[in-house]
């Protein structure tokens, strides 16, 4: 295993990610680096062998890392990264911020991030994946993102920038985002909180809240322009698609696609990587033999399958 530059965050050899994510699935990466804080980050970048791969993590809300792990760095970022300032109707959140807790902090000072209450994960996966809810996105409110690159330098990126567009981004490969700006307009703070709790109560009626998922597990297959902007939106939605292939409640191993939400995968229990992947594949198929129409993951899947699952797979 190479030789890492020197830092003042923690590093870890062989780090199990399976405990970092939702789906509690997942093999060890080769290195797990929690920065202490920015210049720690731009520091390890800038001196870091460029032919090393780097993955940035957040919570591992929208995420299936694969049984054999990942052959790279993960950043994983913490306290450092986790601020949230707020100026007039301006806020400006650290990436490990939860996307729950910008949302309740905006709405006692009267700015009107409602919206990303109810999205799992941190911000930094929010800007990435241009998360959104209830006709809002992460495009509709973002101001400017900062990133450190490869070489370590602090950049500013505008949506233009990123090509924000329907639960897709274009942030270059290793690059990590650390914060990130919004702009939204104002609102009563008992409106605002009103809003927000039934929002939760709408949220837990319609999805397994209390099961281990990794949120939507496809993205609706027809419904946004390039811009992933809110009045894009057509009617056509994963779950119905599903449904009507006949895979609700689907299983493999321990892996099923929930009966309360059908796109929504679930670990039941003992779940692998790759029982639950295998299983979004099965739906996927059966869902182009139905009506012709090819779902795409909304939930991310990085790493190497295992190698007995290989050997299986044979020549």
């Amino acid at each position: 295993m190479a030789d890492l530059p020197p830092v003042r965050g923690t590093l870890t050899p062989d780090r199990p990610l399976s405990d970092l994510t939702w789906l509690r699935v997942g093999g060890p990466a080769d290195w797990l680096f929690q920065p202490a804080d920015l210049p720690d980050l731009q520091a390890f970048l800038a001196a870091l062998d460029p032919e090393i791969a780097v993955f940035p993590m957040g919570v591992g809300s929208n995420l299936i890392v694969r049984d054999g792990g990942l052959r790279a760095v993960v950043i994983r970022m913490g306290r450092g990264f986790n601020g949230i300032e707020i100026s007039d109707t301006r806020v400006t959140a650290g990436v490990a911020a939860l996307d729950a807790h910008v949302a309740k902090k905006a709405a006692v000072e009267g700015v009107d991030l409602t919206f990303l209450r109810t999205i799992p994960g941190a911000i930094g996966g929010a800007v990435r994946m241009n998360a959104g809810c209830y006709g809002s996105y992460v495009r509709d409110v973002l101001v400017s993102a900062q990133a450190v690159t490869r070489d370590g330098a602090l950049v500013t990126l505008t949506p233009d920038d990123l090509n924000l567009r329907y639960r897709q981004s274009d942030l270059p490969e290793g690059w990590v985002l650390v914060s990130a700006t919004f702009e939204a307009p104002r609102g009563e703070p008992a409106d605002l909180a009103e809003r927000m709790a039934a929002q939760i109560a709408k949220r837990d009626a319609t999805q397994p809240t209390k099961d281990r998922t990794a949120g939507s597990t496809f993205r609706n297959p027809a419904g946004f322009s390039s811009t992933g902007r809110a009045d894009d939106v057509q009617d056509l939605k994963a779950w119905k698609v599903i449904d009507d292939a006949g895979m609700r409640g689907a299983r493999r191993g321990g892996a099923q696609m929930s009966e309360m939400h059908s796109n929504f995968l679930v670990n039941t229990g003992g779940a692998t990587a790759a029982d639950l992947e295998a299983l979004g594949e099965e739906v996927r198929k059966k869902v182009y033999q139905n009506c012709g129409i090819q779902l795409h993951w909304e939930i991310m899947r990085v790493g190497e399958p295992a190698r007995d699952e290989e050997a299986a797979k044979g020549p």
